[in-house]
């Protein structure tokens, strides 16, 4: 919960304001908190960067400064020139340090640099072989690359590791469904996840939405929706609110006029969120996504190609494919 370590973290900071690794952690988590669309505006980008100033302020030339402004220019900014400026200028003094190589992953897979990611969670793993953050990633990756097999032999070794988390265990189990599109591993997962604990259904419902639209289980779909988070949901980053997601159980169940009303209601809701933030290519990309879905064919493509220009694949391959998905 980002907003949540955010709150936390302001107060550690004002009870303690030379408390540097707080503001260090602050920065990450505001640049998080824009970067992924929760509040993509100038105004969460200035906490981000009154944080990175205390940070300057504390200690202004050690390794973990340049760490922390290379993951702020990372995440807030896209910026992987100067990022590697940075990352290079850190590992001087913190040659050990696992998360040099996994942000150089992270900016070598952004711009299409895939093997060369993977050789840097390698490095990174070979620092800290026990982080599950790295092996995720390692995993996420792999997945994109759509090499399956090497996906679930690294979630195999996330769920050694923490072998009762179960969104690990429904991501894995997702992962059958696309590689052999099998359902019932994924299907069965998911019950035994509900029946355990039922409190873990907002942390899977995307998973589970895959499951119910697969399987065209309308039933199932509706009790999808009655444990979606308030608000919505992101699917690979881009902002879908609460109706987009009613109106897609309405046309699975058959009610057409129910599903446009819900489409036309989401589409109202993206349009106050991209008049806030013209720029904002996740949520333009979702407008084109919604005006698809109402028939609206030119709109959906005006939408799209402007999400492709703000994000193209030649700047960021993960979400610029995303768009043009």
């Amino acid at each position: 919960d980002l907003l949540e370590a955010v709150r936390l973290l302001d107060q550690a900071v004002a009870r303690d304001p030379a408390f540097f690794d707080a503001y260090g952690e602050l920065a990450g988590a505001q640049d998080r908190i824009y970067f992924v669309g929760f509040d993509h505006t100038d105004a969460r980008l200035q906490l981000s960067e009154a944080a990175i100033q205390s940070v300057r302020r504390l200690r202004p030339a050690s390794g973990e400064t340049h760490l922390v402004l290379a993951q702020h220019l990372y995440w807030a900014y896209q910026n992987y020139d100067r990022a590697r400026e940075e990352l290079a200028a850190a590992r001087l003094t913190l040659p050990n340090e696992a998360r040099i190589p996994l942000l150089a992953a992270y900016i070598d897979r952004r711009q299409g640099r895939w093997e060369e990611s993977l050789d840097q969670m390698k490095q990174a793993l070979e620092f800290d072989p026990h982080n599950l953050s790295i092996l995720q990633q390692t995993s996420l990756t792999y997945q994109a690359l759509r090499r399956y097999k090497e996906t679930v032999a690294t979630l195999d070794k996330v769920m050694a590791i923490a072998p009762k988390d179960i969104a690990i265990k429904v991501w894995r189990a997702w992962v059958e469904l696309q590689w052999r599109a099998d359902p019932s591993p994924l299907h069965a997962t998911i019950e035994t996840a509900l029946t355990q604990n039922p409190k873990a259904a907002p942390y899977i419902v995307l998973q589970w939405f895959d499951l119910v639209f697969s399987e065209r289980n309308p039933a199932a779909a509706e009790r999808v929706l009655a444990s979606m988070p308030a608000g919505g949901g992101y699917d690979e980053n881009i902002p879908f609110p609460d109706s987009w997601w009613r109106g897609l159980v309405a046309r699975l169940r058959g009610d057409e006029p129910a599903a446009r009303a819900e489409f036309a209601s989401a589409r109202r809701e993206l349009e106050r969120i991209v008049r806030g933030q013209p720029d904002y290519a996740a949520a333009l990309c979702a407008i084109g996504v919604v005006d698809a879905a109402l028939g609206n064919k030119e709109d959906a493509i005006r939408e799209g190609h402007r999400a492709i220009e703000l994000i193209p694949v030649s700047k960021n391959a993960i979400d610029g494919s995303r768009m043009i998905q």
